[in-house]
């Protein structure tokens, strides 16, 4: 195998290693800032394969901005925890939304 192949498979290696955990990376946003009460949204319609994400307060920059709730593709033996805000000890932490067993 020529040093180039070699490399290049060395690369998709580590690439397809660093993925996975990329995606259970879990990113916390702590602020002194109570989030506003949740809106009042007419939930549309179930859909088949999908479950409803309610919307949430997200943290920009220096505000609270509402997010839309949104349809997420179902998974069998989960069930989806939306967004929260959660306090602990004066500031106000927020975790995303995720799947449960």
């Amino acid at each position: 195998m020529s040093l180039k192949k070699g490399l290049v498979l060395g690369f998709f290696a580590a690439a397809a290693v660093a993925i996975p955990l990329a995606g259970q990376a879990r990113v916390y946003v702590d602020v002194d800032v109570a989030p506003p009460p949740p809106r009042v949204v007419v939930v549309p319609e179930p859909r088949v394969g999908y479950v409803w994400a309610p919307g949430y307060w997200a943290w920009r920059g220096h505000r609270h901005v509402w997010v839309n709730g949104y349809w997420v593709r179902e998974r069998r033996g989960y069930t989806w925890e939306p967004h929260r805000w959660v306090e602990r000890e004066g500031r106000w932490r927020f975790e995303e939304g995720r799947w449960r067993r």
